[in-house]
């Protein structure tokens, strides 16, 4: 199912483009209902047990692009320029666009993952508290995340067309948006983080270490948000390049740090180093964003 999965992504990357973010969401919710009633009938009804799961998530994914060309279908209408579509400038700079987002993924996975081996160091019970806690801070990106999509679109719109008042209006009236509801999870979490926490989970052991650290948990939404929105903010510009060369300087504040607190504050220490990097992602980028915004004349 991987070319699908890889031609939906485009796919949604396109409806975004075009402000159809009602299609991107029927597009998810579709192939994961999809994929949900068909795991339930093929292990528990058919008993196909591993290989229908397998078989469910195949069939989801090729239905979602089923669903999502369905979509773009409007698109396809009328003649196709193929000199157009392979035009080698545009292909060089999508490429190279794609090849630095990459390396910034892939440091940023490094980072996460990381994460989770050096909590594994101090022992079984802390590696399955961080795995409770990062659950928080993955509901909190997913909603901040939703400003990152929009921006795009909207960033976009203001450097196709040179409008720099445009593009400062949508940062700013997006970026406070952003911080509104990254400070509103982080008082979500800080007030519930502990009934979600024991939701997740039910061992005794596991929920008191995890609320050792939770008030860090609590604070990534905040903390994160600017790192979230800027993505959004180059993305839309297509200043890919800042993206990756920020990233280099908040992976290696993450390690540093965490080789330097953690031998005395152990997973303290880790979720500090953490949160600094999350913090120092949004400060990079917005230190970057005046350089972006000059480059937008008409």
């Amino acid at each position: 199912s991987s070319p699908a999965v890889i031609m939906v992504y485009a796919i949604t990357g396109w409806l975004i483009a075009q402000e159809r973010t009602v299609g991107v969401l029927v597009l998810q919710v579709g192939t994961n209902l999809i994929n949900i009633v068909l795991d339930i009938w093929f292990v528990l009804g058919l008993g196909w047990g591993v290989e229908g799961v397998a078989w469910a998530t195949f069939t989801a994914e090729l239905s979602g692009l089923a669903l999502g060309i369905w979509l773009c279908r409007k698109a396809f209408v009328g003649a196709i320029s193929w000199p157009l579509v392979f035009e080698r400038a545009r292909f060089i700079r999508m490429a190279g666009v794609s090849r630095d987002i990459l390396i910034r993924t892939v440091l940023l996975l490094s980072v996460f993952l990381s994460f989770t081996l050096i909590g594994a160091e101090f022992g079984d019970v802390t590696l399955a508290a961080n795995q409770v806690l990062l659950q928080l801070l993955f509901i909190g990106s997913y909603i901040l995340d939703g400003f990152a999509s929009a921006i795009e679109s909207l960033v976009g719109q203001a450097v196709g067309t040179a409008d720099r008042n445009r593009l400062h209006r949508a940062v700013k009236i997006g970026g406070l948006w952003c911080a509104i509801v990254g400070l509103g999870l982080t008082g979500i979490f800080l007030l519930g983080g502990g009934l979600l926490v024991d939701i997740l989970t039910n061992s005794d052991a596991v929920r008191a270490a995890a609320r050792d650290v939770l008030v860090f948990a609590a604070f990534m939404p905040l903390a994160g948000a600017g790192g979230f929105f800027m993505d959004g903010v180059f993305v839309g510009a297509t200043q890919s390049r800042a993206m990756r060369n920020m990233m280099i300087p908040c992976a290696g504040t993450f390690f540093a740090l965490a080789w330097l607190l953690t031998p005395a504050w152990q997973n303290t220490g880790l979720w500090v180093a953490f949160l600094a990097f999350f913090v120092l992602r949004g400060i990079t980028l917005g230190l970057c964003y005046p350089r972006l915004a000059r480059e937008v004349t008409p």
